[in-house]
């Protein structure tokens, strides 16, 4: 069997100056797929890069972070948002992704976020978004969601245009409508902060099995706070799943490979 992790941020300069040690560690866990998502186009090169080199283990995503998205007009109104590089207006990376995304495993991480987006761009990040999702769309792509603060409206906007296969990551938002985003045949990953997280194992235990998915958002919401997260972590949460759901750990991760295989189409 194998262990997978969907949505994991692997170029990451914390990661990627440890770049075989997080590999090779993610291997001696059980890993055999680490889904690396991109957030603009600099990223999605990246990603690509570390694909390559680890073609084996890591597939690559690439995508446009909703924040990214807007970044150019949240400089625009004078928005403080860190960044590494100038920001550049989504048409460029879209014209990036419209050339790209062919090679890519899947496509993510796009969304809506209505917590750090003022409310002056919503209407332009959502533009954005479903531009995007229509392209993944097209393409044949698994599309990877971020939401924060706008679940309600990004699955109003992807039952609209109908996307079928989506992943839902780290989902922060109402368990009535994680059922709801389960009842239109999208999956949730869960990461593996699910350890010490009372709302992820609420879903684990309340949310269809079969669209369950594992992740890890690393270095992200780890099992430990203040200890950077890596994909290995992903085995941990298959050992909260099978404690949550009375089965044996094997059983639990069959459930979850099964899950995969159905939303990408591959085993893990």
């Amino acid at each position: 069997m194998g262990l997978y992790d969907v949505h994991a941020h692997l170029t990451d300069r914390r990661l990627a100056a440890r770049e075989a040690e997080v590999l090779d560690a993610a291997r001696a866990a059980g890993v055999t797929t680490i889904i690396s998502n991109g957030l603009n186009p600099h990223d999605n090169e990246a990603v690509a890069a570390l694909a390559a080199r680890a073609p084996d283990l890591v597939r690559p995503a690439f995508g446009l972070y909703p924040v990214d998205a807007v970044l150019y007009e949240m400089d625009q109104l004078g928005v403080d948002y860190p960044k590494d590089r100038p920001a550049e207006p989504a048409e460029q990376a879209i014209e990036w992704l419209e050339a790209n995304l062919d090679a890519a495993f899947a496509m993510g991480e796009i969304g809506l976020d209505h917590h750090w987006v003022p409310e002056a761009l919503w209407e332009r990040q959502e533009e954005i978004f479903r531009e995007l999702v229509k392209l993944g769309m097209e393409r044949d792509k698994v599309l990877i969601i971020h939401t924060r603060k706008a679940e309600a409206r990004t699955l109003e906007v992807l039952q609209e245009l109908g996307a079928e296969r989506v992943d839902w990551h780290c989902y922060g938002g109402k368990l009535k409508l994680a059922r709801r985003i389960a009842e239109a045949g999208h999956y949730l990953s869960i990461p593996a902060n699910s350890v010490r997280v009372q709302a992820f194992q609420r879903m684990l235990e309340e949310l269809p099995r079969e669209q369950l998915l594992l992740e890890t958002d690393c270095p992200y919401l780890g099992p430990e706070r203040g200890v950077l997260n890596e994909p290995k972590n992903v085995a941990g949460t298959v050992q909260t799943a099978a404690s949550l759901w009375g089965c044996s750990a094997e059983a639990a991760q069959a459930q979850l490979e099964e899950n995969f295989e159905r939303l990408f189409g591959v085993a893990p």
